[in-house]
């Protein structure tokens, strides 16, 4: 287990938790004022009136909800979204509507999933030549179907 610091920046705001032991992640809840609708085609910043400090050996990751996904078409659009060790301020989810109708988002409804990562640094070094391989510079659609 690793220890992350969560404030909640509000007395009415629930912390979030595992719903099962083998969970990998948490819900993370809308905290808002009045219900919130999302157009189709459309995005929408939700605030969960939490924010966390972590080890910067680590991230936070915001996944969707695979329930939102399937059942309504409602994503996290910068999946998955990235909460950096050294932010401070309020999670935000940013939702998409795929749907064809309007989705209205309530508070305490479960929005998203946060996940805590490892994170591996990257040690740069310059070089004039990579070392070539079989596919070599070969892109998009490259290897086939």
């Amino acid at each position: 287990m690793v220890k992350v610091l969560i404030k909640k920046l509000n007395p009415d705001v629930e912390l979030p938790n595992y719903k099962t032991n083998g969970a990998s992640g948490v819900d993370l809840m809308a905290f808002i004022d009045k219900p919130i609708k999302i157009a189709p085609n459309c995005s929408y910043l939700i605030p969960t009136g939490l924010s966390v400090a972590f080890s910067s050996d680590y991230e936070i990751q915001i996944r969707p909800r695979s329930g939102l996904a399937a059942k309504n078409n409602v994503t996290v659009l910068n999946t998955p979204g990235t909460i950096d060790s050294d932010y401070r301020g309020e999670i935000k989810i940013i939702l998409f509507n795929h749907g064809k109708k309007d989705f209205v988002i309530n508070n305490k409804d479960r929005v998203a999933q946060m996940i805590l990562a490892p994170v591996a640094k990257i040690r740069f070094e310059e070089t004039d030549n990579l070392p070539d391989t079989v596919r070599g510079e070969g892109g998009f659609g490259s290897t086939g179907k």
